[in-house]
């Protein structure tokens, strides 16, 4: 087996400083890639991901961006453009979420929802445009957008959140038909991940449920996330796929 399946790749993983990005940039590193990382502000979080690249032999980049700001994304484009010259597999794992019960519709207000939508499903759908080039250049690009079972089933910390990831399954699969054959897209839908920042955000009886539905007495692991994105950036013949890391809760079997 080749130890390093991604040796000579170039990968730009968004919210690389947070806990499942940092995870997967590790992953695809150590796999033998060149990895950027986007932060938006905690600088502290993506300059410990660069080091982690770095400890496996790989060239790291950061780029601070903002993907609601269509200025910021074309920026990004242009420093990995510029700096590195290719992109092989662009992981869209930069998301924003906050808890709202859904029976509080009043709180949920526009904009909370624009910030929601905004940064977790039309920044993946901006991020996927503008590289597209690039990740056509040689006819074996990869996309993996990271989702969440709150795309699958009616949960998750607020309804913007949940619809904003069932979006984002939806595009994952336009996406897949609209970068055939050069492009393959796929998606990891991650439940509960226990410590995250973005775990923190969620209401505790949400994080409750799922700690008593997973059939394997845990819930979903941020290595676990990193491989399966490894998985779909080492195939082939993979493309409009969903796969769903949470430890087995039922509802979301499909």
């Amino acid at each position: 087996m080749n130890e390093e399946p991604l040796a000579g790749c170039m990968a730009l993983v968004t919210g690389g400083s947070g806990d499942i990005g940092g995870g997967i940039a590790r992953t695809l590193a150590a796999a033998g890639a060149d990895v950027a990382i986007t932060y938006l502000g905690y600088s502290e979080g993506a300059d410990a991901t660069l080091a982690a690249i770095s400890k496996h032999g790989r060239r790291g980049g950061l780029v601070q961006m903002d993907q609601r700001d269509p200025q910021s994304i074309d920026a990004c484009v242009r420093k990995v453009t510029d700096e590195f010259g290719r992109l092989d597999i662009l992981v869209n794992n930069a998301g924003w979420n906050i808890g709202i019960p859904f029976a509080d519709l009043d709180r949920l207000d526009a904009d909370i929802w624009d910030r929601v939508l905004e940064t977790n499903l039309r920044g993946p759908f901006l991020l996927a445009r503008a590289f597209a080039p690039l990740l056509k250049s040689d006819g074996a690009g990869h996309i993996v957008n990271i989702a969440s079972i709150a795309g699958i089933v009616p949960g998750g910390s607020s309804i913007a959140y949940s619809s904003s990831k069932a979006a984002l399954i939806h595009l994952t699969r336009c996406l897949a038909v609209a970068m055939a054959p050069d492009v393959a897209v796929n998606c990891v839908a991650p439940g509960l991940v226990e410590g995250t920042r973005m775990a923190l955000r969620l209401p505790e009886e949400n994080a409750q449920r799922a700690r008593q539905q997973a059939v394997l007495g845990r819930v979903g692991q941020v290595d676990d996330i990193a491989a399966q994105v490894l998985t779909f950036v080492t195939t082939s013949s993979i493309s409009g796929q969903v796969m769903t890391v949470d430890g087995g809760i039922p509802a979301a079997m499909r």
